[in-house]
């Protein structure tokens, strides 16, 4: 019974995209947005749902093009944002070895190591001295 059951259900899936990264972040979003739509606002829940049905469409979709497309700018959009997320991920980690500045005058984050007291500073950037608690 089983086997042929798993006979039909790989016929079925012949040709048909399946699953991927983005079909996944799908999945995850739609049940966030299910648990908040049970607290929070009704609308979240059946957005959740449409996700949700958004992501089995693209399993079972036959058009393979669109799919590995729509897959690839996901994971391009996903790359843009973890690379704008990195220093602040090594910031969090480094948070109680240093402490961190921004120059006043241009801006540019600075790190020291916790612990020294008032120390002047010069800014490698613009050469701007200023005086700080580290």
């Amino acid at each position: 019974m089983m086997a042929r059951f798993k006979a039909w259900l790989e016929r079925f899936m012949a040709g048909r995209y399946g699953g991927d990264a983005f079909g996944s972040f799908l999945c995850a979003a739609s049940l966030a947005c299910m648990v908040l739509g049970l607290f929070l606002w009704d609308i979240l829940y059946y957005v959740g749902f449409g996700l949700l049905g958004y992501s089995y469409y693209r399993m079972m979709s036959r058009k393979l093009d669109k799919r590995r497309a729509e897959n690839a700018w996901y994971l391009e959009q996903r790359g843009a944002f973890l690379r704008w997320l990195a220093p602040y991920r090594q910031r969090f980690a480094l948070r109680k070895t240093y402490r961190y500045f921004a120059c006043p005058h241009c801006r540019q984050t600075l790190r020291l190591p916790r612990g020294r007291g008032k120390v002047s500073i010069t800014c490698p950037k613009c050469g701007t001295q200023f005086i700080k608690k580290s």
